[in-house]
């Protein structure tokens, strides 16, 4: 009886993998249209396009099939349409062009949107003036990777994301580069995610936005250049290891923003020349090791709603400030971390300096209530003033400090 349906099951296989074929579209082609093509797709084909122009208004894909571009493709959405919807499982789309999708403020529309589905990949694709970029609504193990997405609307209203992820679970984004759109990547309600090697530049307000979105690991991204960098929000359980946050300057500007954020790990990142390296706010349960913050306006702005935090081995060098608070009492551990600033000595030579160090300086303290103060920086005044205050500590927090500060930076 086992053999027989092992039987079966070969032959069926068999049949399967035989009934699949390829259908090719352009011209002198089998088809002239991508959506002459869907119609007699069935499960399994793949529909192969030649290069050319395709103004085909909307491309709705209902069956499991690939749809892959020779020589890019362009599919044009004329500023009036959802270039492709995809309905269907196991569906990849790869090789295209896609340009010009439609603009809407009442619905969300994309280059390529996933509507509550599994399994698809978009890979290696160019999109220019979407809307959206590429959306997954609803949507679990989802592959989207090699992409080019861009945008040059410079109006957030009339700007998407540009790769979107609502209410999606057990993605995995990797090695694509947004630019010019409203947020490089957003995450609402998005669970179990991996997002690796993605450079998102020059987005109109984030680089990475997510909020509600546990569980998740972001690992060596590039953010540069953005409106107001990464925001992290309202989320717990993620990891955030070897990222770079680059030149995110502005008003208000940071490089990460942590807030109401718990249970999470913020290591082996790079910190380079943002406005506000990381600010945190109602943060719990943070460990941030091995990071380096370099050529920064405020390294670190730590408010007193944050908690349990732990700093621990991390290099500070030529920050404008180090850190800034708004509390009089830390509930946060610094340990072990290298600060260019430190006047200190190490008698005994062991590589950690015997008196503590206070990253909160005096004028950093005056700065953060009246920032017009800035324009004494550098000033006589302000160097005697931080003098004073490491002398006889009397408006920066007396717990805020790093008890065993490194004499060299870490090899990080």
């Amino acid at each position: 009886m086992i053999k027989t349906l092992v039987f079966c099951f070969c032959v069926l296989l068999c049949f399967t993998n035989v009934s699949a074929k390829n259908i090719f579209v352009g011209t002198g082609k089998q088809f002239k249209t991508i959506n002459e093509a869907l119609k007699i797709a069935e499960d399994g084909d793949s529909i192969i396009v030649s290069a050319g122009i395709y103004k085909e208004g909307n491309i709705e894909i209902t069956k499991k099939i690939t749809l892959a571009g020779i020589n890019y493709p362009i599919l044009d959405g004329q500023k009036k349409f959802e270039i492709i919807s995809v309905r269907s499982p196991y569906v990849t789309i790869s090789g295209f062009k896609l340009i010009n999708s439609g603009v809407s403020s009442i619905v969300d529309v994309a280059g390529i949107k996933i509507y509550n589905t599994y399994k698809v990949v978009i890979k290696n694709n160019i999109l220019l003036e979407t809307f959206f970029g590429i959306y997954l609504q609803n949507s679990s193990k989802c592959e989207i990777t090699g992409n080019s997405l861009k945008a040059t609307t410079k109006i957030e209203q009339n700007n998407g994301n540009g790769i979107h992820c609502w209410k999606s679970d057990s993605l995995l984004i990797t090695n694509n580069k947004i630019e010019g759109h409203r947020d490089g990547m957003y995450f609402e309600f998005t669970t179990n995610t991996k997002v690796v090697n993605n450079i998102s530049e020059k987005n109109l307000r984030y680089g990475l936005h997510f909020m509600f979105s546990h569980n998740n690991r972001y690992i060596t991204n590039i953010f540069k250049s953005n409106g107001a960098g990464v925001a992290v929000m309202y989320s717990h359980h993620v990891t955030m290891t070897a990222n770079k946050f680059l030149e995110n300057w502005g008003d208000g500007a940071y490089g990460l923003l942590l807030k109401e954020i718990t249970d999470s790990h913020v290591d082996n990142n790079l910190f380079l020349k943002n406005t506000i390296a990381i600010y945190m706010e109602g943060a719990t349960r943070i460990v941030m090791q091995s990071n380096v913050f370099k050529f920064n306006g405020w390294a670190m702005k730590i408010m007193a709603s944050c908690m349990d935090v732990t700093v621990n081995k991390n290099n500070f060098l030529s920050n404008t400030f180090d850190v800034g608070t708004n509390g009089s009492v830390s509930l946060n551990d610094f340990k072990n971390n290298y600060w260019d600033k430190y006047e200190g000595y190490d008698i005994n030579k062991d590589g950690i300096g015997d008196v503590p160090y206070r990253p909160v300086s005096l004028f950093a303290t005056i700065i953060e209530n009246n920032p017009p103060a800035m324009i004494l920086f550098r000033s006589f005044m302000s160097t005697l003033l931080d003098k004073t205050e490491k002398v006889i500590p009397t408006l920066t927090p007396e717990n805020l400090k790093d008890d065993y500060p490194l004499m060299k930076p870490l090899k990080l």
